[in-house]
């Protein structure tokens, strides 16, 4: 891999890795409720699951670049069409939306579907948003990390993202795994920096997200990301048949 694609490999990652996923909404919402030296085990429950998916995606790509190279191109197809999918649906979708709300919303969820986040005394009602549970309930470092991993891993479409967005990055006729293991550090390097971000500068960056249409063209600018890597794959994918 040249230094040339993998920085337009991290630039992409990076401004991808700034919208405010299920991730970052969690890292932004515990960050204002625990603290940041709370929040930092959450964040390494993210980091272990955003991993598990990676390595099974990188995994899978491997067996198939070996085994069944015409799958391959299947895959790139396939994953450029998820991949225009997600930039309309990213564009069409950057409406009126809070950073705020959003993340509320997320804090909501999360108690409600996974209840042991918290830890009651019998006389203790269940918190109906994550913004009350910090006030009533006191979670353990090791339910802060169980949580992060459980709502990493709780989204499987972030497999069916890699296996669509590295494709573009990867050299299937070269080494693979030191290709591998450097798309690994940048996606991580990119996914830390932003996590940190929410976590530490919550409400300022919630502040500036929350003006005018800031967030809106956030998701844009991802959406034009995303439609540009898939035409790209389009056309090394066309360019194998024509060779």
């Amino acid at each position: 891999m040249s230094w040339h694609l993998f920085t337009v490999f991290f630039v992409s990652t990076f401004f991808i890795s700034a919208t405010p996923g299920p991730n970052m909404l969690l890292a932004f919402q515990y960050g204002l409720n625990y603290g940041v030296k709370r929040t930092l085990w959450t964040l390494a429950g993210l980091s272990l699951g955003l991993f598990i998916l990676l390595l099974s995606t990188l995994l899978g790509l491997d067996v198939i670049s070996r085994q069944s190279p015409w799958l391959l191109d299947i895959i790139k197809t396939v994953g450029a069409l998820y991949l225009i999918y997600l930039g309309i649906a990213s564009w069409r979708d950057a409406g009126d939306g809070s950073l705020m709300s959003d993340a509320q919303e997320m804090g909501a969820e999360v108690a409600a579907d996974y209840p042991s986040t918290m830890q009651h005394t019998a006389d203790m009602p269940k918190p109906r948003s994550l913004s009350s549970a910090a006030v009533r309930g006191y979670p353990s470092n090791v339910t802060l990390f169980r949580t992060g991993v459980w709502v990493s891993l709780s989204n499987p479409k972030a497999i069916l993202f890699f296996a669509a967005f590295f494709p573009k990055f990867i050299n299937f006729s070269a080494p693979l795994w030191p290709q591998y293991i450097l798309l690994t550090i940048g996606l991580f390097f990119s996914e830390t920096i932003w996590q940190i971000i929410y976590t530490v500068g919550g409400k300022q960056l919630a502040g500036w997200l929350d003006i005018g249409n800031r967030l809106a063209w956030l998701n844009r600018a991802c959406g034009v990301i995303f439609i540009l890597i898939a035409a790209a794959l389009l056309v090394e994918v066309a360019s194998t048949f024509i060779a």
